[in-house]
């Protein structure tokens, strides 16, 4: 399988139909196990903002706390091809608080790219990211932060003027440079039709099985909440469960004794008559 670099080998992927796989990861630690793992690409999203602050939306996530985030996971990953999103209103106001704001995340993080959420309204935004060398990733269909404007977390593009309008969107963002574009929560049939109509590829999360890549918040994936269980989502794993009953068993053991037991106690240490250290 070939490995993901750089920005030109998204082309090339979807050139060659080759799949794109990209996880969001918030932290060191998981970083770390990511960068050892086939994925193709780390997504450091504003979805930290549910995720790991416990938010009800994203709508607070601050440019300095996506600077941190990234950093961990820049550090836990070096290799990965890296996107870091651009928050609510830090590419809303002008083009000069969005070239700021978007350089000091790649200056201080190390990404390899950025995201924003929309169309049309952020093309002149992407011009100028991409002019000035700031590689563009966008995000069309469920854009989480416009929760309040779209009237919560629901699927996009069903009636035929929304669709259209998110058809337009898409080439408007390829045409402005963009060199990805994040489907989320778009008919299938939907985001068929973007990923045929462009010449980048579409990564999908609710958008079914026909874009050129797909995206699950490692959290999710996981299985570490139980309680969220969106249609798109598939659950590798349930850290979950395997992390509670880990957390009664220490309990238990701390209450029976059993823990800690001889072997993870530390000896003293004392000297024979020649000076030779030994334990006891």
């Amino acid at each position: 399988m070939p490995v993901l670099k750089n920005i030109n080998d998204f082309a090339a992927f979807k050139k060659e139909k080759v799949p794109i796989s990209m996880i969001t990861c918030y932290e060191y630690g998981f970083a770390r196990l990511v960068e050892q793992s086939d994925i193709d690409v780390i997504l450091v999203g504003d979805s930290l903002g549910n995720v790991v602050a416990g938010y009800d939306t994203t709508i607070p996530v601050t440019v300095d706390q996506m600077i941190y985030h990234a950093e961990l996971v820049r550090r836990g990953a070096p290799s990965k091809f890296l996107v870091c999103d651009l928050p609510f209103m830090s590419y809303h106001v002008s083009v000069e608080d969005s070239l700021r704001n978007a350089g000091d995340i790649m200056k201080k993080t190390g990404s390899s790219a950025v995201k924003l959420e929309g169309g049309e309204d952020f093309v002149p935004v992407v011009r100028a990211l991409v002019k000035a060398s700031i590689p563009v990733m966008g995000h069309l269909g469920l854009t989480p932060q416009s929760v309040h404007k779209l009237g919560g977390h629901t699927v996009q593009g069903r009636d035929e003027d929304k669709r259209k309008a998110l058809l337009r969107d898409a080439k408007a963002l390829e045409e402005a440079g963009a060199f990805s574009v994040v489907l989320e929560m778009v008919p299938e049939s939907l985001a068929k039709e973007i990923t045929e109509s462009l010449s980048i590829p579409t990564i999908g999360i609710g958008g079914g099985r026909y874009c050129d890549g797909q995206v699950l918040v490692i959290n999710d994936m996981l299985g570490m909440n139980e309680k969220f269980n969106p249609k798109f989502l598939k659950k590798y794993a349930d850290i979950s469960s395997m992390a509670i009953a880990a957390f009664n068993e220490y309990n238990s053991e701390v209450k029976s004794g059993a823990f800690p037991a001889e072997k993870n106690a530390f000896k003293s240490e004392k000297k024979d008559e020649s000076g030779k250290v030994y334990s006891t």
